[in-house]
């Protein structure tokens, strides 16, 4: 059974940091690309950053606040905020997508919220 664990959110105050983990299982971490998301109050839910399986490649909504990182041995892919600002307030997803043959599934952790206020 695949399974996305978040946590890490909490309050903090513009400016600050935080760093979000996602644990997995049930599927070969390595093998399979991560990326987290993230949903404003009333907006779309939109895509932060990726990482591929190896943690060779990574790429981001928005470069130089945020960090993606992985550890292919604990399973678990960290987002690191930095330079919070109010409109980072958000529940941040861990994602993944497995395939097998023909079939595609989509696989999202609960979420974990991020508040951003001074």
């Amino acid at each position: 059974q695949v399974q996305l664990v978040e946590s890490g959110g909490g309050l903090v105050q513009p400016g600050g940091s935080l760093r979000l983990s996602c644990e997995a299982s049930g599927f070969t971490f390595s093998g399979h690309a991560m990326k987290w998301y993230r949903q404003a109050p009333g907006k779309a839910r939109e895509l932060v950053a990726l990482i591929s399986g190896d943690g060779l490649t990574t790429n981001y909504r928005e470069k130089g606040r945020f960090h993606i990182s992985r550890d292919n041995v604990k399973n678990t892919v960290y987002l690191d905020l930095n330079s919070l600002k109010l409109e980072d307030t958000a529940v941040y997803y861990c994602y993944t997508r497995l395939t097998s043959g023909s079939t595609m599934n989509d696989y999202w952790g609960q979420g974990t919220q991020v508040i951003v206020s001074s």
